[in-house]
């Protein structure tokens, strides 16, 4: 006869100690949070007070008041008699612009500079060992200032301007471009982002077709095609006009096309240059991660070192190289900051003249604060998917 098995003991009751380590775990965070919400809330009482002694009004309600100030550089269709939200947009976007910029030509220049720096040519290698100290070692400010200097002081006025091209003129006012305009615009713009969903899903079925038989497709070369004849198609069946805009002196400046001012120039040059040394340091640190077995097996196959670099190496450097490099896109986006100094319009300039014709210094600073954390924690975000999306899979 099967003897019945003892049931196990009921755990012990836990027991409101000042001898229990949970017990006193518990009272520590409580005691913590309690004193963090009484700092939080003197601090912010002592604020509204202060201001309320003074007189000073707060809240947003401002952001719906005529800025009154003109900005000098607008991705956004902007007019001082626009509303100080307005102004703080076409900041926001003027910053966008810089950091997305930025960000591409840093990654290409930097890649390009990691990779000579481990190249067999000596001089090319030292070069770019030479480069990549410097560039990490002087301030980002007095490079700022640097590029802004070289543009403003060393090239001519508008009436001695250089015209390498025919309608491009380079003075110490900017480049002017030619450019094109008409409601056609749109239809281009629709055109050029059909060509990256196809572009994407073109990538999509080139990966599966791969994993199925083995062949590789030109995915690069199909995507600069569609880049460029899908915008050509939408132009030609748009029943929009279209025109040439052609920029032509007038008076002491050019009017019409489109201009890359020396303030844009001068930020974008100096964070491209500085942010790609340290891109660069990446990119190196990430090949040489790669184990040496992998580069034998490559040559084994008779692969050129370019081939090499591209279809071995580079991916699987990408694992390695891919949570430092988003550390360098943040810091990149953060430093944009530093426009203010040069006279860029960025969201610190045009929030910066809001909060010194509005008195709303608290506010102001929140929204910057807010913009920042949110294009940051956005770069992050997707930094971290990509980095998922190539991390090994453990069978």
């Amino acid at each position: 006869m099967a003897q019945n098995t003892p049931a196990a003991p009921a755990p012990p009751k836990r027991r409101l100690s000042w001898n229990d380590p949970f017990t006193r775990g518990i009272i520590y965070q409580v005691l913590i949070l309690g004193v963090l919400g009484f700092c939080v809330w003197y601090l912010v009482s002592n604020t509204l007070h202060n201001l309320a002694v003074r007189n000073i009004s707060t809240g947003f309600d401002f952001l719906n008041r005529e800025a009154g100030f003109a900005i000098g550089e607008s991705a956004l269709a902007y007019k001082p008699s626009d509303t100080y939200g307005r102004a703080i947009l076409v900041g926001l976007v003027n910053t966008l612009k810089v950091a997305v910029i930025g960000i591409i030509a840093a990654t290409v220049f930097g890649t390009l500079l990691g990779i000579a720096r481990l190249s067999k040519n000596w001089l090319v290698s030292r070069l770019a060992g030479l480069y990549v100290e410097v560039m990490r070692n002087v301030p980002l400010l007095l490079q700022l200032f640097f590029w802004y200097a070289l543009i403003t002081e060393t090239l001519p006025g508008p009436r001695q301007a250089l015209n390498p091209l025919g309608g491009v003129f380079l003075s110490n006012r900017g480049l002017k471009l030619p450019t094109l305009q008409g409601d056609g615009m749109d239809w281009i713009f629709m055109g050029l982002g059909l060509a990256v969903v196809l572009w994407v899903l073109m990538a999509h079925w080139a990966r599966r077709r791969l994993e199925k038989t083995g062949r590789p497709f030109p995915t690069i070369r199909f995507g600069i095609l569609l880049l460029v004849l899908m915008p050509a198609l939408a132009l030609l069946i748009s029943p929009q006009p279209l025109a040439l805009d052609i920029p032509r002196l007038q008076g002491f400046n050019f009017v019409g096309g489109v201009t890359l001012s020396p303030e844009f120039a001068a930020l974008l040059a100096g964070l491209i240059t500085y942010t790609s040394a340290f891109v660069a340091e990446v990119v190196r640190s990430g090949i040489q991660a790669v184990g040496k077995g992998q580069w034998e097996a490559a040559q084994a196959l008779g692969l050129s070192r370019g081939r090499m670099m591209r279809l071995v190496v580079l991916p699987q450097a990408l694992r390695v190289i891919v949570p430092p490099m988003t550390s360098q896109y943040l810091n990149l986006t953060k430093n944009s900051s530093l426009a203010v100094a040069i006279g860029y319009p960025d969201i610190v300039s045009v929030v910066n003249t809001t909060l010194n014709q509005t008195g709303q210094a608290i506010e102001g600073i929140l929204i910057i604060m807010a913009a920042y954390l949110t294009v940051s924690l956005s770069i992050s975000v997707f930094m971290n998917w990509y980095n998922n999306r190539i991390a090994l899979v453990e069978r």
